[in-house]
């Protein structure tokens, strides 16, 4: 087990980053724009999703979001989180 004192300091943005990399990365495979993704979302404008994607002002997808997007773009929600190996 390990201590959570060792965590690292920038921990969960560095999640909540790879997450909207990840979310982008699949996105673009499916040729899907910000636009389109966030109009089948319920949106108006491409703000929420491009401000989640790059983790603008810690601005970041919710579960909800990624179960939604996982839905509309039809892949595993495990997929937006693969994450490179964190080192302690």
């Amino acid at each position: 087990m390990k201590d959570i004192e060792n965590l690292p300091n920038d921990f969960i943005d560095t999640i909540h980053q790879q997450i909207g990399k990840n979310v982008q990365k699949i996105r673009k495979e499916k040729n899907i724009s910000q636009l389109k993704l966030s109009l089948a979302m319920g949106y108006k404008s491409v703000s929420t999703i491009s401000c989640a994607e790059i983790y603008h002002k810690k601005i970041h997808f919710n579960i909800e979001h990624l179960a939604k997007i996982a839905y509309i773009l039809d892949v595993d929600i495990c997929e937006f989180f693969k994450m490179p190996k964190i080192e302690s």
